[in-house]
């Protein structure tokens, strides 16, 4: 298993500075969020990546359908150029407005079925614009006319990996993740309206089996049993105990799971730095 941690806070400065000491104390992964009007992670990423040499980059996560994916894709290919191939893209549909309505003061939320569609269009067009070759898209919500012209390079790593939300057992949600590089789990349990703190009490590692079996005979249906796939699960663990720490993780990563995220959203907004230095300080929740 693989570890990370998600800065919840909003500094550029503080983020930078706690990607180099994740670093130092063997974290695998640093992972910053993506709002609309907020910090720009790829700005935050891309300084990261001039103080580390090691550590994975990422955001957690991108809301694609609230991005242009030109724009996203050249952030990403500049940011793992820089870094030296350590991008890692964490994608989903954002947060829809009825729940959230922070997110949507510059527009109002088009839907789930549209934001849907604007993903996964995004999601053809991201690989074609990484490869900085001319290419043409005729799609419902983005045309691409050719072009030989200002091209951009291509990233380091050949294709930079991909996470994306799955909403197990939701068929059609997971089968987007069959075809992408990793799992980040959403679970909608048997009756309406469960909210999604529950949701997330409810998944169990062993769920989490289930569903990560379950993308496996669909990759290797579709051809990709042998390439890499995570199983990236997020969780919160104090720090001040890695026996406790541990016994947080070890199910988790005994049901199949390949990445630990760390953080705690829930500390308040003053105590966002501290938190932060004293728990990447600590080093991850390792299970020997």
């Amino acid at each position: 298993m693989r570890y990370g941690f998600i800065y919840p806070g909003s500094d550029p400065e503080v983020a930078v500075e706690l990607a180099e000491l994740a670093e130092e104390q063997g974290w695998h992964g640093f992972f910053v969020w993506e709002g609309i009007w907020a910090t720009d992670p790829w700005s935050v990423l891309a300084a990261a990546a001039m103080r580390t040499s090691q550590i994975r980059l990422g955001t957690m996560l991108t809301p694609v359908p609230r991005r242009r994916p030109w724009e996203l894709a050249g952030q990403t290919m500049t940011v793992d150029r820089l870094s030296g191939g350590r991008v890692t893209l964490s994608v989903g549909l954002g947060v829809p407005e009825d729940a959230e309505d922070r997110f949507w003061i510059f527009e109002h939320d088009p839907g789930r079925r549209v934001r849907a569609e604007l993903l996964d269009e995004s999601l053809e067009l991201l690989p074609k614009l990484w490869r900085g070759e001319p290419f043409e898209h005729e799609g419902p919500h983005y045309t691409v006319r050719r072009t030989d012209t200002m091209l951009p390079p291509p990233p380091v790593q050949p294709r930079i990996p991909i996470w994306a939300v799955g909403l197990w057992p939701r068929p059609k949600s997971m089968r987007r993740v069959a075809r992408l590089d990793g799992w980040l789990p959403n679970y909608a349990p048997p009756g309406d309206h469960v909210l999604p703190d529950v949701q997330a009490a409810l998944f169990t590692p062993e769920i989490g089996a289930e569903a990560f079996a379950w993308l496996g005979a669909e990759r290797e249906r579709l051809g990709l049993a042998d390439e890499p796939f995570d199983w990236v699960q997020e969780g919160t663990t104090a720090g001040f105990d890695p026996v406790a720490d541990a016994a947080v993780v070890r199910p988790w990563a005994e049901a199949g799971a390949t990445w630990w995220l760390d953080t705690d959203w829930s500390v308040s907004a003053d105590r966002i730095e501290q938190y932060s230095r004293e728990r990447v300080a600590a080093g991850p929740p390792r299970v020997e």
